[in-house]
């Protein structure tokens, strides 16, 4: 353990209370809300130390969630959407209740099973003015929206550009059932009829980054 001023002392390690689980600096954890009603914080531990009085405290930074930013949550924010904040607190270690596990939006979209615990991040956020980076996203479909992994898409076999069913006419139900799909500005450069099977992609299958359109 390396000495810090004031008699503090950085630790390596701090195991919660009550249970087994080890965490460590770099670790994303679940941090006990004011409000017992509120869903847990998360944050990533910066570090952590013994004061004097032989309590660990972390510097964390913190996550927002979507309905927590200036800007609120918008349709294409997933429900398991963290944006990784400029904001920074010390607390009590204490107030940490779990670690959970906050995966680059690449890799949260190729998950077999997404858990309580699992989370995404693709944003960094400012808390002071509300500002995104990176700020401008690719978007899909007619209604040129960024991706929400929890979204059904159905890609089309021309252009290559992913869809919402509701922006094509159809439910989720009629997507799931088709094989192949024309979308219906293809149908009109093209001249070609709309197959009667159109082939529906993965609620977890990320789309393709060809599209070169940019939004803020």
């Amino acid at each position: 353990m390396a000495k810090t001023k004031q008699g503090k002392r950085d630790v390596d390690s701090y195991t919660i209370s009550g249970t087994n689980k080890v965490v460590r600096v770099g670790d994303c954890v679940l941090m006990r809300p004011v409000d017992s009603d509120n869903q847990p914080y998360v944050a990533r531990v910066e570090k952590m130390e013994l004061d004097g009085r032989g309590s660990v405290r972390v510097r964390v930074r913190w996550y927002y969630r979507p309905e927590e930013s200036k800007g609120g949550r918008r349709q294409f924010h997933g429900a398991k959407e963290l944006f990784l904040s400029d904001h920074f607190d010390m607390q009590s270690a204490n107030t940490i209740e779990g670690k959970c596990v906050v995966h680059s939006f690449k890799n949260y979209t190729k998950l077999d099973n997404v858990g309580p615990d699992d989370f995404f991040c693709r944003f960094e956020y400012k808390a002071a003015t509300g500002a995104f980076t990176p700020d401008r996203v690719a978007v899909y479909c007619k209604c040129e929206m960024p991706y929400n992994p929890d979204d059904l898409m159905v890609q089309c076999d021309d252009c290559k550009d992913w869809f919402h069913p509701s922006c094509m006419s159809m439910t989720i139900e009629q997507a799931k059932k088709l094989d192949h799909f024309v979308c219906s500005d293809c149908v009109k450069e093209n001249g070609a009829k709309r197959p009667s099977h159109a082939y529906a992609g993965s609620t977890k299958y990320e789309p393709k980054a060809e599209s070169k359109r940019q939004r803020r």
